[in-house]
């Protein structure tokens, strides 16, 4: 191929991908120029209370912080040293780059457990966790079980599409990533096994929710409640599924008293928002965005090292994975934070009842401790939903608008 063919391909496929993410970002129903900053978090929450709140938080930042910049150190270590186990195995060119991705997710599941035994005490200390430290260690194996099957899986898939089309498979890979991604998220609703009927606890929510799916054009979405309290004081509702497997899920610690009825009505119009948004389907696009430059920068990358054909290669592209995985965050958080407005404005326009979304955020930073104003370098990182003020304040403005009309 020549280059100025090769020029003109990657300006069509930048128009593309440029053209998909504005369509994507434009289709908000929140309008535009709303003013939702400047708020004075001590209007709402009492200094101790944003104490707490900030010094939980804090602690869990930098624990995060700390976690990845070891993960990142391991991994650039495996990849500095890793390949060389490649020469001394006779599991044939796939099954020892499968071998190498599970030595490296074992490296990097050792080098994890400190940080997340810390998160772990930290919760238990403010009782947002009831989960014991041997259990969280040792309890989880079906899930371990399950991310290393995937990472074998998507070894199996590169490394065979590498054999086949050497430079070029990062393009059929991204999109069986995000095939993959897609029945992912069709089969979600089915791994929750503690679930049971909203009606069978509440059945005056039960029929609120079934007003509200109906008001947001989405009435056969069911909607479902998962034991969570063992685990966790938390609380925390869900929309799950694609299509037929569409659910609306309920952390029964939402139903322990601590909430009011209205409050509920509230996260349960928001969920049924997403729903009715499409923001999972939306999601599995903006996945495959990011999936397309993030497969072609790993086939890239990894060329000097024999390629993804080459198991040598494997330690290194788990490196780049990961660096790909972090890059991104403070883009990815501006999108799903634009995605979760849209929610609460749904809800909004549903509910017509902005005192309780203003109600429901300060529940949230008294019940879990969430942080109504944070850092500005902790927002742009690690927040993927509005602050608490920020979703306050989006209260406000809808409240201003109806009374203006």
């Amino acid at each position: 191929m020549t280059r100025p063919i090769r020029v003109v391909l990657v300006a069509v496929a930048a128009g593309a991908w440029l053209t998909v993410a504005i369509l994507l970002w434009t289709s908000s129903v929140v309008p535009g120029g709303l003013h939702l900053g400047g708020l004075d978090p001590h209007r709402y929450f009492g200094a101790s209370e944003l104490r707490r709140a900030a010094s939980f938080e804090r602690f869990e930042r930098w624990d995060f912080v700390a976690s990845q910049i070891v993960l990142v150190a391991v991994l650039a270590a495996y990849a500095r040293w890793g390949a060389r186990w490649a020469r001394e195995s006779a599991a044939g060119r796939i099954g020892t780059g499968m071998l190498l991705g599970m030595l490296g997710f074992g490296f990097v599941w050792l080098a994890e457990i400190p940080f997340g035994v810390a998160e772990l005490w930290w919760e238990r200390r403010h009782d947002v966790s009831n989960v014991g430290y041997v259990e969280w260690i040792f309890g989880n194996w079906a899930q371990l079980g399950g991310e290393f099957a995937f990472v074998c899986l998507a070894l199996l898939i590169v490394m065979g599409l590498a054999g086949k089309l050497r430079r070029l498979w990062w393009i059929p890979g991204a999109a069986t990533f995000v095939a993959l991604g897609a029945l992912f998220a069709f089969v979600t609703p089915y791994l929750l096994t503690d679930v049971h009927s909203l009606a069978s606890e509440r059945p005056d929510l039960a029929r609120a929710a079934r007003r509200i799916a109906a008001a947001e054009h989405v009435p056969n979405v069911p909607i479902r409640v998962e034991r969570v309290s063992g685990e966790t004081s938390a609380a925390n509702a869900m929309a799950v599924g694609l299509g037929p497997s569409r659910r609306v899920v309920l952390w029964d610690t939402l139903l322990d008293g601590r909430f009011g009825p209205r409050q509920v009505r509230f996260v349960i119009a928001h969920e049924y928002g997403h729903q009715a948004r499409r923001h999972i389907p939306k999601d599995i696009v903006w996945y495959a965005l990011f999936a397309l430059p993030g497969t072609f920068l790993i086939a890239r990358l990894t060329r000097r090292r024999g390629g993804m054909a080459n198991p040598g290669a494997v330690p290194f592209s788990l490196l780049v994975l990961v660096v790909l995985q972090v890059a991104p965050l403070p883009l990815q958080n501006v999108i799903t934070r634009r995605i979760e407005a849209e929610a609460d404005w749904m809800a909004l326009r549903t509910t017509h009842d902005p005192a309780a979304d203003r109600r429901l955020m300060q529940s949230f930073a008294t019940t879990s401790y969430a942080d109504p104003d944070p850092p500005t370098w902790a927002y742009l990182l690690l927040e993927n939903h509005p602050t608490i003020m920020q979703r306050i304040a989006l209260a406000n403005a809808w409240a201003a608008r109806e009374r203006g009309r």
